[in-house]
């Protein structure tokens, strides 16, 4: 899977500590433009494996994370 899932609980280890750069997809199941950019952004994730983490956040499980970024 090209596209790691992340939740308040991961988020710290899997993006802040990453060695390669992060890009952040922050998403929820009810957003339609959200649902349109996520095969870009699996195309993307799986383009540029080994040179840049891709993750997901679902913003209403994880709310910190999206308060955060706010």
């Amino acid at each position: 899977m090209a596209v790691l899932k992340v939740s308040d609980a991961t988020f710290e280890r899997e993006v802040l500590q990453s060695e390669l750069p992060v890009l952040v997809d922050l998403s929820a199941e009810w957003c339609a433009p959200c649902k349109q950019l996520s095969p870009l952004v699996e195309e993307l994730a799986r383009e540029l494996e080994g040179k840049l983490k891709v993750v997901q956040v679902d913003i209403d499980k994880s709310p910190a994370v999206a308060q955060s970024f706010r």
